[in-house]
């Protein structure tokens, strides 16, 4: 955890957890060409200009985890679904952390 109390959770941790198939919600928070140029195939898109219009969208009952392109835009957004009591992680690193296969639109 971090000074501000996000939590955190590293590419490799995140993969571990995909592959295990556990419940989660994980949200990529960047704009749509960032998207398209690829992006986690688990992952669904609300950038994050949109995500307060779209947090009814979210499971509060299953934990998200927010990636962006090198967490620093996941790490608001963790920040603010985490204030809305939301169990949100960011992903560190961001996509330019992320070791496994990324989807192409």
């Amino acid at each position: 955890m971090s000074d501000q109390g996000v939590k955190e959770i590293t590419p490799q941790e995140l993969m571990e957890k995909l592959a295990a198939n556990e419940k989660l919600q994980v949200v990529d928070v960047r704009e749509v060409e960032e998207w398209n140029a690829g992006h986690i195939k688990e992952a669904r898109l609300i950038p994050l200009g949109f995500l307060p219009h779209q947090t009814d969208e979210l499971d509060k009952d299953v934990p998200v985890v927010l990636v962006c392109r090198s967490g620093a835009r996941s790490h608001m957004a963790t920040e603010y679904l985490t204030s809305l009591g939301f169990d949100a992680a960011n992903m560190v690193g961001g996509m330019l952390a992320w070791p496994g296969e990324k989807e192409v639109e």
